[in-house]
């Protein structure tokens, strides 16, 4: 009989993936978790295989690094290293012979896209046959893999779900902006494995890079630098000047795919403009990728300490107005991930999710980056601890001390130990709403008397008046004479604010123990801004000073002005079906006195093909209703998100619905 001949393969790239649960991951390669068996079909010509005869060896190779297996009839998979046992051989004298090997690789294995070859030795040559290739990830549904996670419905939250929130605005005026991560799109997973590849550490020494890309700790600080473009050919340019000439205004991108594509297609040169969110979101997407669990994280009130004294210091005058001096700031809000991994290196009790932040603020062992941080090393406050968790504990837990000064003397100062961090949040996992993770970082400090205070009457929205109290009580027995100065200034969420738009300063004369309540309203004509901004910002203080005395008390609160929102309504929401056209409505009423013009843009991942895109002049509270036509290609949960930039006023307005779409 004919020597035993290899005619062709077949890698089961659906049975594999659908096991792997990598399916629905685009890429140009069989894409598999490790820690976890895959099944390869070798169909043969000539004699039956006989494992005694015919030596069977695969070779696995990632760059300079490879391994040689050997098919066993014996051996078990093994959860330490490359194992590939022979399953079933299927021999007829007439019909197609095949026999199938299933392969596994160590929970450990290093993440990349791996070259699969079969040597076949028999006692008369050996020939070797190319398989093709494997991209393979990280696996948290592997106990033995250092990204495990317990929970099947935490891992559909943090690494299969395409779909997010991201929380913006100030702690007592959230607001919630939708994201399309995107891992699911055409191309997503080759270009977030581009991201490694294109890394300094893999340039600078493939060997050494592919060895340490078991790592999850290793992996989320070479993510973390490559998210942004200060050091290397990362992915986003920061802009926090106001002017995105250039490029895109940061608060125009509402998914992950544009940006990543736009990276890949211009030969990774950095894509204009991201601002904190940004760099998170995408960050959550690439690490969603490669199967580390991840989720974006805001933290209102986050200080930004410069000199790494744990203090954060401002600055006010007499008016209420504050000034620019020092280094050091406080973002309304600030926005990071955090990902799921052991963290052998600290020792016991610090695994569990870390902080990792791509935003490019201050340098890491030479790098912009920052983390991985262990939440329980910043709640502990194990500022020993690596990576960076001095950092991250300032922006969560500094102290504030706030001094009202006049030509460089200082005439008060108050210091605050619950301003900073004072909401830490994330959506909550199966819901479309926040979680509030607060307790994960800090211990609560306890509340301190004040004798002025500032109150928004309502959420400001753009369009309507800022109405506000001012509340001030004397806790002494004699009355006094005193002078109010209340002062609204124009900020953006990362730094001390601009000019004063808007000043009210009085006499107030206030009884023994009396507490006097004194009502201000801005008007919309007062605040409109010149720029586009999706979420302004306004600083507001006020000092009371005693005329007798010339002592000073200072209360101030930042906060945003909402933009209206858009609303997306389902025809027959409640039964969606794959592949079934569908019809959503974008709905939105002019709430300004004056006619409004803009362009509407419609995406969903896994709804529409391509972002349905339109121009709009809306008179004054006119309503609008525009349909949709959108056909889902995949089932579960999805999200169609629409939003419209404004010429005048200058904004941009969100509106976004979930859509469970069922299986045919």
């Amino acid at each position: 009989m004919d020597e035993f001949r290899v005619r062709n393969f077949d890698l089961q790239k659906v049975q594999n993936q659908t096991d792997h649960k990598t399916d629905g991951l685009s890429s140009s390669t069989l894409v598999l978790r490790r820690g976890q068996a895959f099944i390869v079909t070798i169909n043969y010509d000539g004699r039956s295989f006989d494992p005694l005869k015919e030596k069977l060896i695969f070779q696995i190779t990632l760059g300079p690094l490879n391994v040689e297996v050997p098919v066993s009839v014996s051996t078990q998979p093994s959860l330490t290293q490359w194992t590939a046992v022979l399953l079933r051989n299927v021999s007829s004298l007439t019909g197609p012979r095949a026999f199938s090997v299933s392969l596994s690789s160590p929970a450990s294995a290093s993440i990349g896209i791996y070259t699969l070859q079969l040597r076949v030795e028999t006692s008369l040559s050996v020939k070797s046959h190319l398989l093709g290739q494997f991209t393979l990830l990280c696996n948290p549904w592997c106990q033995a893999d250092s990204v495990f996670l317990q929970s099947e419905d935490l891992r559909t939250e943090y690494v299969k779900s395409d779909i997010g929130l991201l929380f913006k605005g100030s702690p007592r005026n959230i607001v919630s902006r939708p994201w399309s991560f995107d891992q699911y799109e055409k191309g997503m997973l080759d270009i977030c494995m581009k991201l490694l590849q294109l890394s300094p550490q893999h340039q600078a020494d493939m060997g050494k890079d592919l060895q340490n890309r078991s790592n999850p700790v290793y992996i989320g600080r070479v993510i973390s630098a490559m998210v942004n473009s200060n050091d290397d050919k990362g992915v986003l340019m920061g802009n926090w000047s106001g002017d995105y000439s250039g490029g895109v205004n940061p608060s125009k991108w509402s998914g992950s795919a544009d940006i990543l594509r736009m990276w890949a297609e211009t030969q990774f040169r950095p894509v204009k403009y991201g601002q904190c969110w940004v760099f998170a979101a995408v960050m959550c997407t690439v690490m969603r990728a490669l199967g580390i669990p991840t989720r974006v994280i805001t933290n209102f009130n986050s200080a930004h300490d410069t000199n790494a004294n744990m203090v954060i210091e401002e600055y006010y005058n007499e008016m209420g107005e504050k000034l620019s001096i020092g280094g050091d700031s406080i973002w309304n809000f600030h926005v990071w991930v955090e990902s799921w991994m052991k963290r052998p290196d600290l020792g016991r009790g610090y695994d569990g999710w870390q902080v990792l932040d791509p935003t490019p603020q201050e340098r890491s062992a030479g790098m912009f980056r920052c983390g991985p941080a262990a939440v329980k090393a910043i709640y502990e406050q194990r500022v020993d601890a690596k990576y960076d968790v001095p950092f991250v504990y300032a922006e969560v837990n500094a102290d504030v001390r706030t001094m009202i000064i006049r030509s460089g003397k200082i005439l008060s100062t108050r210091v605050d130990k619950r301003r900073v961090g004072a909401l830490i949040s994330t959506k909550r996992p199966g819901s479309m709403r926040m979680q509030d993770i607060t307790s994960e970082y800090k211990t609560e400090n306890v509340l301190q008397g004040c004798a002025v205070s500032l109150q928004l009457l309502k959420a400001p929205v753009v369009g309507e008046n800022i109405s506000f109290n001012v509340t001030i009580t004397n806790n002494e027995a004699a009355p006094k004479q005193l002078k109010k100065h209340v002062n609204a200034q124009n900020k953006e969420y990362n730094r001390n604010p601009t000019g004063t738009f808007w000043e009210a300063h009085d006499d107030v004369k206030i009884g023994p123990n009396e507490t006097v309540t004194i009502h201000h309203e801005i008007s919309f004509k007062e605040y409109m801004l010149t720029e586009t901004e999706e979420d302004s910002l306004v600083n507001l203080a006020v000092v009371i000073e005693d005329v007798k005395s010339q002592e000073r008390v200072l209360a101030s609160e930042e906060f945003n002005i909402c933009s209206p929102c858009l609303n997306i309504q389902i025809q027959n929401e409640f039964s969606v079906i794959i592949n079934t056209p569908q019809l959503a409505t974008v709905i939105f009423t002019n709430p300004f006195n004056v006619a409004v013009s803009g362009e509407l843009t419609v995406s969903g991942s896994g709804l529409l093909e391509e972002k349905a895109q339109m121009r709009l002049t809306i008179q004054p509270r006119e309503t609008i209703k525009k349909p949709i036509s959108f056909t889902p290609r995949m089932a579960g949960a999805k999200m169609l998100s629409a939003s419209l930039v404004l010429e005048n006023p200058p904004t941009v307005l969100h509106g976004f619905k979930t859509i469970h779409v069922q299986a045919s």
